[in-house]
């Protein structure tokens, strides 16, 4: 289980939890599969292969997943049969069909057509660690962290937290190409760049020396680094957003190989293990960029 993208939250307030108590909230909200009329649900779903934990606990780390489930009903076909629906009242009426019947007959056949429909799964992963304030989300956008942290508040009552960054970090990303790095930072081959003013020029850059000069005349100009690859301690390799938000997020060998001497066919342990060492892994980096980007002061 490796994490691939990182919405980073502290906790403003002390969070307890029992697990025993979390267990009986979590199954207030576990997974169901769509009904034959659900466009789509959602719930928590175990960690585990053959379990009915809905948490994994490790390091006092608790690690939970939510999945969803959504029918797969495109709006093309829907539209499609309406429009024949639509032109086959007319011409035995005689008269345009009005929006509200036609609205009327789109609820029919979304319904009828709902049960026949196609069902996809998507999962999403977090761990929340109240030792060390942080709750972590893998999801590559705002709205599916939101989705995640929504259902855990429906379940245990509040999550009081809020995001690493507050505000945007372009200046001190920008400093990093421009001047130095901290030292656990090193700067690698990919940034964004974004013009402050009106017009919002963008320029991507991949696979190239940030330090050339045809770069750094960008920034000279007045562009901010909105977007930088970089590596930390040699453990682990990402893309660090103006928002701290961290994407591809990539684990080096020194930290992977090793989990490698347990045997493939434990799944559970190997699930556990690799779970323990990349959220620990994970819970160093974050408190890495508290310091460096003075999270706590905001």
């Amino acid at each position: 289980m490796w994490f691939k993208n990182l919405k980073l939250y502290q906790l403003t307030n002390t969070l307890e939890l029992t697990d025993e108590q979390l267990q009986t909230q979590l199954e207030s909200m576990s997974f169901r599969p769509c009904g034959s009329q659900d466009i789509a649900t959602m719930g928590w779903t175990s960690p585990f292969r053959n379990s009915d934990m809905l948490f994994q606990k490790t390091a006092n780390r608790y690690w939970l997943v939510l999945k969803k489930e959504e029918r797969i009903l495109p709006a093309s076909v829907i539209n499609n049969e309406l429009a024949e629906k639509v032109a086959q009242i007319e011409a035995e009426t005689g008269s345009p069909v009005p929006k509200k019947s036609q609205q009327d007959l789109k609820q029919e056949i979304v319904h009828r057509l709902l049960p026949q429909a196609f069902t996809k799964n998507s999962v999403t992963h977090g761990f929340i660690s109240p030792e060390h304030n942080l709750v972590v989300v893998d999801a590559s956008s705002d709205g599916a962290a939101e989705a995640f942290l929504s259902c855990i508040r429906k379940c245990i009552g509040s999550l009081p937290v809020v995001p690493f960054a507050k505000s945007s970090r372009q200046e001190t990303l920008t400093s990093w190409v421009m001047q130095d790095a901290p030292e656990q930072i090193e700067i690698l081959d990919e940034a964004e760049f974004k013009s402050p003013s009106e017009d919002g020029a963008t320029i991507r850059c991949k696979s190239q020396d940030l330090d050339a000069p045809e770069i750094l005349a960008h920034l000279q100009s007045g562009m901010l680094v909105q977007k930088l690859s970089v590596a930390w301690q040699d453990r682990l390799t990402c893309i660090i957003g103006e928002d701290l938000s961290i994407k591809r997020l990539k684990f080096t060998d020194v930290v992977k190989e090793q989990n490698e001497d347990i045997p493939k066919d434990e799944i559970n342990v190997k699930l556990d293990a690799d779970f323990t060492l990349m959220s620990g892994e994970v819970v160093e980096f974050a408190e890495a960029l508290r310091k460096i980007f003075d999270v706590e002061s905001e």
